[in-house]
């Protein structure tokens, strides 16, 4: 994957190592590369991220209304297009540092396979698609919620990113916006103990990423997020605790809020859907605390035990919703 590059300084030769993708930038790419290069650009592994657009409509027990469906599928896509513009935009603005760094430099706008000029342009067209196709096939608040989205991630791509604590606040606020969503463009009241629960529950889990990458990059944080060198690990473990400890009671009084178990249900499943929340934060901390708390998915994906309790806590929770 490397070319070896030789350089004469004074009476002996440097021996450079770059990446071959950089030897060959100014190829031009086939039209397939270049379509494959913004693809990969655009982070097809994060868009799962967007499925929490059938949060809101699944806590309020409709997520199989006529058309709700089909109704978040669209919302899903506008905001995959909305992330993928972000991601586009914010490759191309960081190419020069990303050739610097040993893993991102192999990012196809980095590497040379995609040009700046191109990223650029598909990503600004893909950020205003999102919000007028979400004013088109939704409503104005869907279409408020993406604008507002795409502007607060590109301010977070510029500046944002490096103002300690604001960046927690923008990723978390990102994950709390595509809950959101589903809920505004099928026009379901958001209850608040739903927007804590889940603000918070984010807080955690982004929180506690960033203290894991903390721990691993102990004494050369800078080289993959710089201002990880402004925090501390001990900050960052009292944020993900204190933003588990909120989720967690908000969770609690929302189930202790609807009472007893609902007429004709066999039992309280809301209430009983506490315990298997309450397991799957306290697991989730277990990687948290060794500083094994890497992407969410990762995490849920590679640990069987709390696969598990994850769907345990679905089905309690999805009969507590249906009132079985």
């Amino acid at each position: 994957m490397t070319k070896r590059v030789e350089r004469r300084v004074g009476a002996g030769t440097a021996v450079l190592e770059r990446p071959r993708e950089q030897v060959s930038a100014g190829v031009v790419a086939t039209p397939f590369g270049l379509v494959a290069g913004l693809v990969r650009t655009a982070r097809p592994k994060q868009w799962m991220k967007n499925v929490l657009v059938v949060a809101a409509p699944a806590a309020a027990g409709k997520l199989f209304a006529p058309g709700a469906l089909v109704q978040l599928a669209v919302v899903f896509a506008l905001f995959t297009v909305a992330a993928s513009a972000v991601y586009l935009i914010n490759d191309a603005r960081d190419a020069e540092a990303d050739r610097a760094h040993p893993v991102k430099r192999y990012r196809p706008v980095a590497a040379g396979l995609v040009p700046a000029p191109v990223a650029y342009g598909v990503g600004g067209t893909l950020a205003v698609l999102a919000p007028v196709g979400a004013a088109e096939l939704c409503n104005a608040g869907t279409a408020v919620l993406l604008a507002a989205y795409v502007g607060m991630q590109l301010a977070y791509c510029v500046s944002l990113k490096h103002v300690l604590v604001v960046d927690l606040v923008v990723v978390t606020t990102g994950f709390l916006m595509r809950a959101m969503a589903g809920g505004l463009a099928l026009g379901i009241p958001l209850s608040r103990w739903f927007l804590i629960t889940t603000g918070f529950g984010a807080l955690f889990m982004v929180s506690a990423k960033r203290y894991s990458e903390s721990v691993q990059m102990a004494g050369k944080a800078g080289a993959t997020r710089a201002l990880l060198t402004e925090y501390t690990a001990g900050y960052l473990r009292f944020v993900w605790q204190l933003a588990a400890g909120v989720a967690v009671l908000a969770y609690c009084l929302w189930a202790m809020e609807k009472g007893e178990a609902a007429h004709g249900s066999l039992l309280p499943w809301r209430q009983l859907s506490m315990v298997a929340f309450i397991v799957a934060v306290l697991r989730y901390a277990v990687f948290a605390d060794r500083g094994a708390a890497g992407e969410p998915e990762d995490v849920v994906l590679r640990d069987r035990a709390l696969a598990v309790i994850g769907v345990v806590w679905v089905v309690m929770y999805g009969l507590g919703v249906a009132g079985w």
